[in-house]
Protein backbone atom coordinates (compact mmCIF):
# COMPACT_ATOMS: atom_id res chain seq x y z
CA UNK A 1 0.00 0.00 0.00
CA UNK A 2 2.86 2.55 0.53
CA UNK A 3 4.30 1.87 -2.46
CA UNK A 4 1.06 2.75 -4.33
CA UNK A 5 0.48 5.87 -2.07
CA UNK A 6 4.03 7.04 -3.06
CA UNK A 7 2.92 5.88 -6.59
CA UNK A 8 -0.12 8.64 -6.49
CA UNK A 9 2.04 11.03 -4.46
CA UNK A 10 4.01 11.26 -7.70
CA UNK A 11 1.45 10.97 -10.42
CA UNK A 12 -0.77 13.59 -8.51
CA UNK A 13 1.90 16.11 -8.57
CA UNK A 14 2.64 15.52 -11.77
CA UNK A 15 -0.98 16.19 -12.63
CA UNK A 16 -0.78 19.41 -11.41
CA UNK A 17 2.42 20.29 -12.97
CA UNK A 18 0.91 19.38 -16.47
CA UNK A 19 -2.31 21.41 -15.16
CA UNK A 20 -0.56 24.18 -14.33
CA UNK A 21 1.22 23.92 -17.67
CA UNK A 22 -1.56 23.88 -19.54
CA UNK A 23 -3.59 26.51 -17.72
CA UNK A 24 -0.63 28.92 -18.43
CA UNK A 25 -0.73 27.97 -22.39
CA UNK A 26 -4.26 28.56 -22.22
CA UNK A 27 -3.89 32.21 -20.97
CA UNK A 28 -1.04 33.42 -22.84
CA UNK A 29 -2.72 32.25 -25.96
CA UNK A 30 -5.84 33.75 -25.64
CA UNK A 31 -4.21 36.67 -24.34
CA UNK A 32 -2.40 36.25 -27.54
CA UNK A 33 -5.88 36.18 -29.37
CA UNK A 34 -7.21 38.83 -28.08
CA UNK A 35 -4.07 41.15 -29.29
CA UNK A 36 -4.22 39.59 -32.34
CA UNK A 37 -7.86 40.66 -32.76
CA UNK A 38 -8.52 43.73 -31.41
CA UNK A 39 -4.79 45.15 -31.54
CA UNK A 40 -3.75 44.26 -34.79
CA UNK A 41 -6.96 43.30 -36.59
CA UNK A 42 -5.50 39.99 -37.79
CA UNK A 43 -7.10 37.14 -35.80
CA UNK A 44 -4.99 34.47 -35.02
CA UNK A 45 -6.89 31.46 -36.67
CA UNK A 46 -5.07 28.54 -34.39
CA UNK A 47 -4.97 29.88 -31.00
CA UNK A 48 -8.32 29.46 -30.04
CA UNK A 49 -8.28 25.48 -30.94
CA UNK A 50 -5.20 25.63 -28.65
CA UNK A 51 -6.41 27.21 -25.43
CA UNK A 52 -9.91 25.41 -25.87
CA UNK A 53 -8.13 21.73 -26.18
CA UNK A 54 -5.53 22.93 -22.94
CA UNK A 55 -8.09 24.03 -20.81
CA UNK A 56 -10.02 20.77 -21.41
CA UNK A 57 -6.45 18.89 -20.59
CA UNK A 58 -5.85 21.60 -17.40
CA UNK A 59 -9.28 20.61 -16.30
CA UNK A 60 -9.39 16.62 -16.07
CA UNK A 61 -5.39 16.91 -14.73
CA UNK A 62 -6.54 18.85 -11.72
CA UNK A 63 -9.32 16.75 -11.23
CA UNK A 64 -7.03 14.65 -9.85
CA UNK A 65 -5.47 16.98 -7.83
CA UNK A 66 -8.98 18.54 -6.54
CA UNK A 67 -9.77 14.46 -5.31
CA UNK A 68 -6.10 14.41 -3.90
CA UNK A 69 -6.57 17.37 -1.34
CA UNK A 70 -10.28 16.29 -1.12
CA UNK A 71 -11.60 20.03 -3.01
CA UNK A 72 -14.19 17.36 -5.05
CA UNK A 73 -17.90 18.53 -3.78
CA UNK A 74 -18.93 15.74 -0.69
CA UNK A 75 -21.43 14.66 1.06
CA UNK A 76 -19.02 15.85 4.26
CA UNK A 77 -21.60 17.23 6.45
CA UNK A 78 -23.90 13.80 6.10
CA UNK A 79 -20.25 12.32 7.14
CA UNK A 80 -19.73 14.29 9.98
CA UNK A 81 -23.61 13.85 11.25
CA UNK A 82 -22.67 9.96 11.07
CA UNK A 83 -20.94 7.51 13.38
CA UNK A 84 -17.42 7.53 12.72
CA UNK A 85 -17.82 3.97 11.09
CA UNK A 86 -21.42 4.95 8.98
CA UNK A 87 -19.39 8.07 7.62
CA UNK A 88 -16.06 5.86 6.60
CA UNK A 89 -19.21 4.01 4.93
CA UNK A 90 -20.71 6.62 2.84
CA UNK A 91 -17.04 7.59 2.10
CA UNK A 92 -16.10 4.87 0.46
CA UNK A 93 -19.21 4.11 -1.40
CA UNK A 94 -19.15 8.13 -3.01
CA UNK A 95 -15.33 7.33 -3.61
CA UNK A 96 -16.28 3.55 -5.11
CA UNK A 97 -19.42 5.36 -7.29
CA UNK A 98 -16.38 8.16 -8.85
CA UNK A 99 -14.10 5.37 -9.24
CA UNK A 100 -17.06 3.75 -11.60
CA UNK A 101 -18.17 6.92 -13.52
CA UNK A 102 -14.30 7.68 -13.86
CA UNK A 103 -14.31 4.11 -15.69
CA UNK A 104 -16.69 4.37 -17.67
CA UNK A 105 -15.44 7.70 -18.77
CA UNK A 106 -12.31 6.45 -19.88
CA UNK A 107 -13.31 4.24 -21.89
CA UNK A 108 -15.85 6.34 -23.44
CA UNK A 109 -12.75 8.87 -23.90
CA UNK A 110 -10.73 6.01 -25.14
CA UNK A 111 -13.33 5.90 -27.65
CA UNK A 112 -14.07 9.09 -29.01
CA UNK A 113 -10.39 9.61 -29.45
CA UNK A 114 -9.73 6.46 -31.74
CA UNK A 115 -13.25 7.78 -33.90
CA UNK A 116 -12.10 11.00 -34.01
CA UNK A 117 -8.20 10.04 -35.21
CA UNK A 118 -8.59 10.95 -38.78
CA UNK A 119 -10.09 14.56 -38.03
CA UNK A 120 -7.57 17.64 -37.93
CA UNK A 121 -8.23 20.27 -35.19
CA UNK A 122 -9.65 23.66 -37.24
CA UNK A 123 -6.60 25.69 -38.81
CA UNK A 124 -4.19 22.84 -37.66
CA UNK A 125 -2.74 20.25 -38.77
CA UNK A 126 -3.11 18.15 -35.74
CA UNK A 127 -5.83 15.01 -35.32
CA UNK A 128 -8.36 16.25 -33.07
CA UNK A 129 -7.83 12.98 -30.86
CA UNK A 130 -5.04 15.03 -28.87
CA UNK A 131 -7.63 17.27 -27.32
CA UNK A 132 -10.14 13.84 -26.75
CA UNK A 133 -7.03 12.36 -25.05
CA UNK A 134 -7.96 14.23 -21.91
CA UNK A 135 -10.87 12.43 -21.10
CA UNK A 136 -9.06 8.87 -20.93
CA UNK A 137 -5.44 10.28 -19.29
CA UNK A 138 -7.34 12.44 -16.80
CA UNK A 139 -9.57 9.61 -16.17
CA UNK A 140 -6.57 7.41 -15.10
CA UNK A 141 -4.64 10.19 -12.99
CA UNK A 142 -8.21 10.57 -11.15
CA UNK A 143 -8.53 7.36 -10.54
CA UNK A 144 -4.96 6.98 -9.03
CA UNK A 145 -5.94 9.99 -6.87
CA UNK A 146 -9.90 8.34 -5.66
CA UNK A 147 -8.31 4.97 -5.02
CA UNK A 148 -5.62 6.38 -2.68
CA UNK A 149 -8.15 8.51 -0.85
CA UNK A 150 -9.57 5.69 -0.20
CA UNK A 151 -6.50 3.83 1.16
CA UNK A 152 -6.16 6.70 3.53
CA UNK A 153 -9.40 6.45 4.35
CA UNK A 154 -9.30 2.55 5.03
CA UNK A 155 -6.05 3.51 7.22
CA UNK A 156 -7.84 6.13 9.63
CA UNK A 157 -7.42 9.27 7.75
CA UNK A 158 -10.48 10.19 6.30
CA UNK A 159 -12.24 11.82 9.33
CA UNK A 160 -8.35 13.95 9.99
CA UNK A 161 -9.04 15.97 6.90
CA UNK A 162 -12.01 17.30 7.53
CA UNK A 163 -12.69 17.35 10.87
CA UNK A 164 -9.46 19.84 11.03
CA UNK A 165 -10.36 22.80 12.99
CA UNK A 166 -10.05 26.70 11.55
CA UNK A 167 -7.54 28.70 12.81
CA UNK A 168 -9.19 31.34 14.91
CA UNK A 169 -9.01 35.00 14.34
CA UNK A 170 -7.25 37.10 16.82
CA UNK A 171 -8.30 40.44 17.36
Amino acid sequence: MRAFLRFEDYSTGLALRLSIAFLVIAASLALFQVITRFVFASPSTWSEVITRSAMVWSVFLGVAVAFRHGAMISVEVIQQMLPPRLGLSLFMLANALSVIFFSILFWQGWAMAERVANQKLAALDISIAWAYAALPVGSVFIIIAIIAAMIRAAQGGWTSAQATPKPEATS
